[in-house]
Order: C-alpha cells, then structure tokens, then sequence
C-alpha cells in the first residue's frame, strides 16, 4: 500500500481524487443499505462536543479503528461489515483471533481496504476519499494529527465529515454517548441503548456490592500490554484499567504516581509498593512480537499454554519479593478490554481476582457468552483470562 506522505501532497490533488470519486459514485451501484430511508442531512455531536453535519443514516463508513468492530457488529448483527468501506488494520494485527473468527463467517470481510493512522501520518486519504465515505469515525486520539495535517478541513471540502469517539481515554465516561453516537449514526438507537443497557447492569453487578459491603482493598498493579514489548513496567493511571480495578475494590498502585491515563513506573516503585495482585494486560500479539512474552490470551486461547507463559512473569525483577509474587496471585486478562464496549467483563474478572469470596457466584465467562448471544453474530469461545491462583481448566 502506498501511505500518503502529508508534506508533499497538494490540497489541488485531493479536489482532483474527489472529482474523480464523484465520477465514481455516479457509475457504482448502490449500497446493501439502499432500502433503508433515504439519509437526512442531521447535526450530530462527538466525544469531543464538535458539532457535525452527517447524512443519517450512514451506508458508508471508514472505521479508523478497525477495533470499533467491537461495537458495530452489535448494531448490525446480521451483517456488521455492510456499511465498513476501509478500515485500519489495527484489528486484524493486534486482535487475529477475533478478527479469524468474523473471517470465518463473513468472508468478504478480507476485502475491506485497509489503511495505516492518522497518528503516525501513514493514513491514504486520497484511498479514503475514493471509498466514498459518509463519514470518517477516529478516536479521540486521533485530533492533533488530523488537525496537524488539515485532514478534517480537506475532507470536510470534499463532503466527508468526521467524528470523533472514545473507548480508550476515558471508557467509562466517554463509552456510553460513543455507543449512542453509533447507535444514531448508524440509524440503531434502540439497538444502542440495549446494548447500553445490558452493559451498565453487567457493572453494576460489581459496584453495587462493593459500594454496599466495603471490602478491604488489596493493592494491584496492572502491567499493561505485557509482551508487547520488554519494557517495564507500562500501565494506567486512575483510568481506563486503572479505574477498572478501582470499580473492582481493589487499589491501583499507579493511581497517584501516573498523572494521565497511561504511564510508566519503575520497576523500584513496584517492588517497594509492594502489590498484591499483578494483572498483565495481554493478547496475541505475534504479529508485532513474534515469539515474545506476550500471553495470548483472546477467543480459544490454550489456557494450559496461557498460564506457561503468564509464570514467567513471576521472575521479573520488578516483582521479586513481593507479596503477590509470594502468593501466586499472577492473572492475565485480554487487553483489548481497555478498547471496547466490552469492560465490564474485566471490572467482573477483576473482582473475582481481589475479592472470591464476595464474587463467588459472579461468572464473567457467563456475562461474555451471554453478550455475545444477545448481541454478536459470532459463537462466544471463552479464553480471555487466566491466573496461577486458579490452576483448574474450565471446560
């Protein structure tokens, strides 16, 4: 694929690409979704409290995450890559699993052109502009690069809008309105608030009981994307996993020395802060580490293999002496949980980690299944945690 380099290209050069989409347009036929209403100019509002004008419902859509899958596929459960027309790749690198197992029952899915971010300059707008976009969803993320580079002003000549949502920064504030503002984009509110629904309840069956029990809080400490690379020790601040283990009744050790959502200790901070629990977030990542430490867990992962893996982390020397070392309380949980819909499984797995007595009968692989049924067009397969406490398999 060829990237656009942002310093070189003309603004002239981008008419002309959108010229010739028009011409494109007018030849092509029309969309899966052309039964629906015809779309209706609306304003909308993103994550970032810009107002946008979109024509809703969208029949075209360029993700520029290919991880907002998470959520379209359950808005459009019969088939979720009807309206996607590019995406970025992040999905098919970062979660194969997931990724093999749409490929499995949507096959054309593998002709989605792909395209590189807009953080790292290696976006092709001018392949975006020729897939006729209704609009452009980015992360939040996202903003300065596409402000740096003008993207949003020339796409916005051409009649491509682009919002901005949020799963990462700040998931629990900011997942709920991105939900409503695919649900509206999309034309499926009722499907959103659901969706929003079913999820704020999952939540609530940690909080709820934490907040009325007052448990005792062990100290945590979350190495994030363990594997991905040696470096150490990666994690949250008081967000995202950082805040999960908060709603979990446990005490984030990063909370008051990383002052954003992602950080980075030293390994000395851990060993004198003395974590009970250590959680490394985790997943297949052999497309960027081939062979690495990474623990792969995801969608039917080998948890005999998983929990191999995850026992090396004990001889960190981050982590010698201390108390969760001494206990055996090494878990690894899926990290795309910090980038989806989907955290309140990780709030429910992490309660059962610091606190199993309290959630002795709360099963996260159950609530899992149980989205995936409700909402999902693909089979659940359990895999997604694991920890040296809980040497059992479960079938």
């Amino acid at each position: 694929m060829v990237t656009f380099d942002r310093r070189s290209h003309s603004f002239a050069a981008l008419l002309l690409a959108g010229l010739l989409s028009l011409v494109v347009l007018s030849l092509a036929p029309r969309s899966v979704l052309a039964a629906h209403a015809d779309p209706v100019l609306t304003e909308v509002t993103d994550l970032l409290g810009r107002k946008v004008k979109v024509h809703l419902p969208v029949r075209r859509v360029i993700l520029g995450e290919g991880r907002q899958l998470y959520l379209v596929a359950a808005l459009d459960t019969q088939n979720p890559i009807a309206r996607i027309v590019g995406w970025r790749k992040d999905l098919i690198q970062s979660d194969p699993d997931t990724y093999a197992a749409y490929l499995r029952k949507f096959p054309s899915i593998a002709k989605i052109p792909t395209f590189g971010g807009f953080e790292d300059g290696t976006f092709n707008i001018e392949q975006a502009i020729s897939q006729r976009p209704d609009v452009i969803i980015l992360n939040i993320e996202a903003q300065h690069a596409t402000e740096d580079a003008r993207y949003t002003e020339k796409l916005d000549a051409l009649g491509i809008p682009v919002v901005y949502v949020d799963f990462r920064n700040n998931p629990i504030q900011n997942t709920e309105p991105t939900m409503r503002l695919f649900g509206q984009l999309f034309g499926k509110e009722q499907r959103a608030e659901a969706f929003i629904d079913f999820r704020n309840q999952q939540i609530r069956r940690v909080t709820d009981v934490i907040e009325k029990q007052h448990p005792r809080r062990p100290s945590v400490f979350i190495e994030r994307i363990a594997g991905y690379t040696d470096d150490c020790c990666l994690s949250f601040g008081n967000e995202n996993f950082g805040l999960f283990v908060d709603m979990a009744g446990g005490n984030n050790i990063a909370r008051r020395i990383i002052p954003t959502t992602f950080g980075q200790l030293n390994p000395e901070q851990v060993v004198v802060s003395n974590p009970a629990h250590v959680v490394v977030t985790t997943a297949n990542w052999e497309a960027f580490a081939p062979g690495g430490h990474w623990v792969g867990v995801g969608p039917g992962a080998d948890m005999a293999q998983a929990r191999k893996k995850l026992a090396w982390y004990t001889q960190r020397s981050a982590y010698a002496g201390i108390k969760a070392r001494d206990d055996h309380a090494f878990h690894a949980i899926w990290h795309q949980f910090y980038n989806s819909p989907y955290q309140f499984v990780a709030i429910q797995q992490l309660a059962k980690w610091f606190h199993p007595t309290l959630f002795a009968d709360l099963d996260p692989d159950a609530s899992f299944r149980e989205l995936h049924e409700r909402f999902l067009p693909v089979p659940y397969e359990s895999g997604y945690f694991v920890s040296l406490r809980q040497p059992e398999v479960k079938p």
